[in-house]
């Protein structure tokens, strides 16, 4: 297969996948699919990285993170 059709699988399923992000945080029903407000949110977060607490919010994002999937995966189970 070409190169630039492997590459464009692998963009197409990132995009996907941070889409699934998207839902499974929510968001597209707390802010009633408006798509302004997800990208200021998005925005907003990006903000927070360029700051002096990057780390720190890394790692509460990331457990944060890590909770909501283990909780989902239960929830799979169940």
């Amino acid at each position: 297969m070409r190169e630039w059709r492997v590459k464009r699988r692998e963009r197409t399923r990132q995009l996907i996948e941070l889409g699934g992000l998207v839902v499974k945080a929510e968001l597209i029903e707390l802010t009633d699919d408006d798509r302004a407000v997800i990208l200021g949110l998005l925005i907003e977060a990006a903000t927070e990285l360029k700051g002096e607490n990057r780390d720190q919010q890394l790692l509460l994002w990331r457990r944060r993170g890590s909770r909501a999937f283990a909780q989902n995966q239960l929830a799979d189970r169940s």
